[in-house]
């Protein structure tokens, strides 16, 4: 699996080690010399010296047909672009984008990148998830982490008891799937009755 990474940050040098670990082949581009040699001390990747938006440098990186094309530069309009690049003129199979600043993901995700990874997201949403629901389990992500499927187990004292699932006030769009009773799994309807 041929994969281009886009900055050598910490992030950026952490990820090329890691895909070395697996046995793939790594490129690194790092627009900043004395980075470079820094980077060539301490991986055995190419590293390509120069600016990850320009098309002779990630051509010279061999970015056409890239299995997987990550930039996660500290620059979100850097990383922007050069995924843009990478997708359109390149052809990379799988596109991955660090959004630097929140505000930015959905722009991010809107202008066709495949993932788009923010940690102050990934953060703030486990946050939500263990203290604002804190009796709800998160199972799964969908849609690249716009929806998920959770798991929640009432206790025996729940106000819920003997109303019917129609008559609770949930967040607009959510949809019980399943309701598990002992080993008996059933899929409820709004008559459902909830113990």
């Amino acid at each position: 699996m041929k994969i281009i990474i886009v900055g050598g940050g910490k992030l950026g040098k952490d990820i090329a080690d890691n895909m070395l670990e697996r046995k793939y082949d790594v490129r690194l581009i790092e627009k900043n010399r004395a980075k470079c040699i820094e980077l060539a001390n301490d991986l055995d990747v190419e590293i390509i010296c120069g600016d990850g938006t320009e098309l002779e440098v990630l051509e010279e990186a061999g970015t056409k047909n890239a299995d997987c094309f990550i930039s996660v530069t500290g620059s979100d309009q850097d990383n922007l672009v050069a995924t843009q690049l990478a997708k359109n003129e390149f052809n990379a199979r799988k596109v991955i984008v660090r959004a630097n600043n929140p505000r930015n993901v959905e722009a991010l995700r809107t202008l066709g990148t495949d993932i788009v990874v923010s940690s102050t997201e990934i953060i703030t949403n486990l946050i939500e998830q263990e203290v604002d629901i804190a009796e709800m389990h998160l199972l799964a992500t969908l849609n690249k982490g716009r929806a998920g499927i959770c798991t929640m187990t009432l206790p025996p004292d729940t106000a819920l008891e003997g109303v019917t699932l129609k008559d609770v006030d949930l967040p607009e769009s959510s949809l019980v799937i399943s309701i598990v009773r002992g080993d008996a799994m059933m899929i409820p309807n709004g008559n459902t009755v909830i113990h």
